[in-house]
């Protein structure tokens, strides 16, 4: 006779489950949802189309996550009758189908536990991701594009909308630099763990000789900032330079100069948006960006500037924070937490809720150091 018990697992799951209903707050979200609910009803709301968008946005956000959380409770519920279903009928089929639920369960219920442990100011916000080829050559500007696909295949797994504002090609293979946008709760406090300079060691596609290269690329992860007010920059401290936008091999997609190009000369730093249609709209999404990135730079100086007053200077990322070994032993590591995988393949196709959890955690046991 059939006797599958699972009551202690699961039982284990709910009182996780439980605490992270408190910490998410269940109630507020549903009073979030109420308020915001009725502010997209109001018939004067799309007078304002800057206004709308930020409220129905937050209101999406908030309803996936609610849904996210209700759903998991209805699925512990009805595990608990398909474990029942099982034993009564002695049903094989239900029992397997029990403990691969439970599984699922376990590891949706995992990753939910560390989002919780995500409470920076932007945490909560969406992310934008940029990727920049460094060292290596072809094989550089082929592994960034690696990259962005792999970041891609990640936001595709978790259904969680990607726009492509910004790619600029290399001659030869892949990329020189790629800026996306990750439109999801919690995206930016999630994936700013992957923040660092990325290794790729394998055997050269593009060279003759077999030799073994190694290459990096940068990964750069800002939130998603609707209003940078913060930041004032002056006309003077910027340059603008407009383009057509193009496609791989400089093909042009783009009839007329819509591209924007911004320089913040005082930083070097720059931002360049071809995904709109009009020049206008790429130019005020780069200042956008523009005015995010140095709200950040400035709120870094102000924490290396109390770090160094406290007598502590040590930088918490480092360099190459992951590599990727394609070569011999099929290995992608990270650096930081130690977290590993032994098939790299899966890694680039966007399994990566491994290596972000662990950093996640590894970022929490740092702050609270």
């Amino acid at each position: 006779m059939l006797e599958l018990d699972l009551s202690a697992d699961i039982q284990a799951l709910r009182v996780t489950y439980g605490d992270i209903r408190e910490v998410v707050d269940v109630d507020a979200l549903r009073s979030d949802i109420a308020r915001l609910s009725e502010e997209a009803g109001a018939p004067d709301l799309w007078d304002d189309t800057e206004r709308a968008q930020k409220v129905t946005s937050a209101l999406s956000h908030r309803q996936s996550a609610l849904a996210r959380i209700e759903g998991i409770g209805s699925r512990l519920d009805d595990l608990e009758v398909l474990v029942d279903l099982a034993n009564e009928m002695g049903d094989e089929d239900s029992a397997i189908e029990a403990r691969a639920e439970l599984a699922a369960l376990t590891e949706i219920i995992n990753q939910l536990e560390v989002q919780t442990l995500l409470d920076g100011e932007y945490d909560d916000r969406s992310a934008i991701i940029t990727i920049r080829s460094g060292a290596g050559g072809d094989d550089a500007t082929d592994f960034a594009e690696m990259l962005m696909r792999m970041y891609l295949r990640w936001a595709e797994q978790h259904k969680y909308p990607v726009k492509v504002m910004d790619t600029s090609y290399a001659e030869g293979a892949g990329i020189k630099s790629a800026t996306f946008e990750i439109d999801a709760p919690y995206a930016f406090g999630t994936l700013s763990v992957e923040a660092g300079t990325h290794r790729l060691a394998r055997i050269s596609p593009f060279g003759s000789a077999d030799k073994r290269q190694t290459s990096f690329a940068a990964v750069e992860v800002i939130p998603l900032m609707e209003e940078a007010t913060e930041v004032d920059i002056p006309e003077g401290d910027i340059r603008v330079d407009v383009f057509r936008s193009s496609g791989p091999g400089g093909q042009s997609v783009n009839t007329t100069d819509s591209a924007v190009r911004i320089t913040h000369l005082p930083t070097g730093i720059v931002v360049s948006m071809q995904n709109e249609k009009s020049q206008i709209q790429n130019r005020a999404a780069a200042m956008r960006v523009l005015q995010t990135r140095l709200l950040l730079l400035q709120k870094e100086e102000e924490a290396a500037k109390k770090k160094e007053l406290a007598g502590n200077i040590t930088a918490s990322w480092g360099d190459q924070m992951r590599s990727y070994f394609l070569y011999g032993q099929q290995l992608v590591k990270d650096l930081r937490t130690g977290h590993e995988s032994g098939n790299p393949a899966a890694v680039f196709d966007g399994d990566l809720d491994g290596f972000i959890s662990a950093g996640i955690r590894w970022r929490k046991r740092k702050e609270e150091d």
